[in-house]
């Protein structure tokens, strides 16, 4: 794998923040005017995950709303060269969506609305309660209260939190209760979309990761980049 020097990486990392929606891994390469797209991909997820790191480190406290939304992936079949090309070529990758989200209310006009703080994502190997348990212990703090649906895989949280409240899966559950972690997953979509031909499965969390690393530093500005550099100085 062909090396790259610092000054392209240190240049991609400027693309990568300077925008909400990022650049598609063929961009940077037309941006940067190098002949070779394999080690700018390579350099590209190495970025990512240094991304993801840095957000592992922390945990989501206080109030947290809890649900999952599926994201289009390319199917094996089409990973390998094989099956349709076009209508139905594509499967779904389950992804758990947690936001920070605490009711306020204004206090002369009675308004209610909700401020959210951080976000996680995480793709999820199966439905299953366990995976929903180890997500909860990695992700959120014992004194953290959950709001969530009342999906069988969210059956033992209330024994990790202190409190798991649930609501039935609805329009409105989905307006209020879960509005920011439906929001996320709603614009995650879009920008995975907008950038990204197809995602294969194995991948997909390191997109995920650069999302939430620029959507939990959305407020930073012009800081995005300089955290970023030292993000991945830093390895985590």
């Amino acid at each position: 794998m062909q090396k790259l020097p610092f000054l392209v990486w240190y240049k991609t990392m400027f693309l990568m923040s300077c925008t909400k929606k990022g650049f598609s891994t063929n961009e940077i390469q037309k941006q940067l005017w190098l002949k070779r797209y394999e080690p700018v991909w390579s350099m590209v997820h190495k970025l990512r995950k240094a991304m993801g790191n840095r957000d592992a480190r922390y945990t989501l406290e206080g109030m947290i709303e809890l649900d999952e939304g599926y994201f289009s992936v390319a199917s094996k079949e089409v990973e390998r060269g094989k099956g349709t090309r076009g209508r139905g070529a594509e499967g779904k990758q389950n992804v758990a969506v947690m936001a920070e989200s605490t009711p306020l209310e204004d206090i002369e006009t009675g308004k209610k609305e909700k401020h959210v703080r951080y976000f996680k994502a995480r793709v999820l190997d199966s439905h299953e309660s366990e995976g929903i348990n180890e997500l909860v212990r990695d992700c959120m703090e014992n004194e953290a209260i959950v709001f969530s649906d009342k999906s069988t895989s969210y059956v033992d949280i209330s024994d990790l939190v202190e409190l798991h409240i649930t609501e039935k899966s609805d329009a409105k559950t989905t307006r209020e209760t879960l509005k920011w972690v439906h929001i996320a997953i709603s614009n995650a979509k879009r920008t995975l979309l907008g950038n990204c031909h197809k995602i294969k499965r194995k991948y997909l969390q390191l997109y995920l990761n650069e999302f939430i690393y620029k959507l939990n530093r959305r407020y930073f500005g012009d800081k995005l980049f300089d955290r970023l550099v030292i993000a991945n100085i830093t390895g985590a």
